[in-house]
Formats: C-alpha cells, structure tokens, sequence
C-alpha cells in the first residue's frame, strides 16, 4: 500500500511508533524512524533488521524541542532519498498529576514535546512536499483529546490542540495536496500499559465496548490506511482507534 514511498516517523522506537515503522516497512515504504537517544534507535533498528534484514529503514535522534535541528534533519533526508512523502509525529509524552501536584515548567515540559515538537517537524517537511508536489503527515492524538480525563491536564490539553493544528492544516494545505489526519488511540498495550496488574487492567476492559486493550498493531494499520492512496480524499479527520471507549 506504500510502495515506493518515503517516510518519516518520530517517536518510532518502541510501542505504537515501532510498530507503525514496521508496518510501513512492510507495506513497502522507506522509513526514517526517529528516537530520543542513539542506543534506543540502534536497538529498534538492529531489532528491524533482524525480521528482514532489506528493509530499507534508517534512524536518527534529533532534539524535537529545536527548531534548527529539526529542519537540518529533514532537508538531510531529502537529499538522501529526494523526497518525504508521509510524515508520523507520534513522538509525545503522557502525564497523570493532579493540578495542585504541577511544578513549574512541567506544563510546558508537556506542551513542548507534545505540540511545538510537532510544528517543528510540519514546517520544514511542508515546504519539502509543497516543492514536490503533496504529501501526508499524521499526528498521533489520543481518547482523552475527545473526553478529557480526571487528572494530568497538561495531556488532554496538549491533544485538543494536536487535533486543532491537525484541522487547520488541511484547510491550508489542501490546496497544496497536502492531506493532514490525526489517529486518537485509547488504551493500548504498550509497555506501560503491559506492566500493570491484571487488577487494574479488567476494570480497564470494562469500559471498553470490544472487551479488551488495543494492540500497537490495530493503531498502525490506521496509520497504513490514511498514509496510502486508499485514503486521497481523506483531510482533515481525528480517527479514533479506542474500541468505542470513549467517555
């Protein structure tokens, strides 16, 4: 379903964001996955590489947070592959305090990595797909940007406006053939959700309509479907990928 295309996915080392590069992967896309740190990028690629060792995937750990960087990153790969035709910004980071418990700068801690990460990643790239004539670029969101949830608001909040850059950026990109989604998973098994107690994970199923977690895997086949030209009409949606469990 991607055959031939270029992309990128930040936040691609591990959980959703890996398997969303091997879905690609698979699907016949060049993949540049970006991490945090060079150790956990070498060992998301060695592992890679050790399911099909030509898979033409790279990696790379630039600072997110830095405007520069991040336009020194993304121009490299187009020099190396001559083109970015979809870009995954699923790097982001979660959070659980209660609004008296917040430190200074935490709140912006969120919305740094979460929401400007982001823009720095869009602006470059949008002017890379403008030049070669479209693109896509996906942002992972979450339930709790449609809900809301009892605690951490630095992370409802940084989602709400992942789904706002993500609508207001179809209607201006549009025109340059340019589709913006975003996919909003629920609860997922990834490994934080993995190492919690099955005391607390069934009352977690039961707020789910299916009756059970989500997979990595069922989050990146959304991600497959609207980077491919199954979705060309597609622009401006917020997929939800929760099993109907939202509030």
């Amino acid at each position: 379903m991607l055959k031939g295309k270029v992309a990128v996915v930040t936040g691609g080392t591990r959980g959703i964001g890996y398997a969303i590069v091997k879905k690609y992967l698979e699907n016949g896309a060049k993949v540049v996955l970006f991490g945090s740190r060079a150790e956990t990028v070498d060992k998301a690629l060695a592992s890679l590489k050790a399911e099909n060792p030509d898979w033409p995937v790279e990696g790379e750990y630039p600072d997110l947070t830095d405007e520069k960087a991040m336009a020194a990153a993304m121009e490299g790969i187009k020099d190396r592959f001559g083109r970015i035709d979809i870009l995954v910004n699923n790097a982001g980071v979660s959070d659980s305090k209660k609004i008296d418990d917040y430190e200074e700068g935490q709140f912006e801690k969120v919305m740094k990595l979460n929401v400007n990460a982001i823009f720095n990643a869009i602006q470059p790239t949008v002017k890379i797909m403008k030049e070669q004539g479209g693109g896509c670029i996906l942002n992972t969101s979450s339930m709790v940007s449609i809900s809301g949830q009892p605690g951490g608001v630095a992370y409802p909040t940084s989602k709400f406006a992942v789904n706002g850059l993500t609508l207001s950026l179809a209607r201006e990109l549009g025109p340059s053939n340019i589709r913006v989604n975003a996919v909003a998973p629920g609860i997922t098994k990834t490994d934080m959700v993995a190492a919690l107690p099955d005391s607390m994970i069934q009352p977690l199923i039961a707020t789910i309509p299916l009756r059970r977690v989500g997979e990595p895997e069922d989050v990146a086949n959304a991600f497959v479907f609207l980077a491919s030209d199954m979705a060309s009409y597609v622009t401006g949606e917020v997929l939800s990928v929760d099993g109907a469990a939202r509030a």
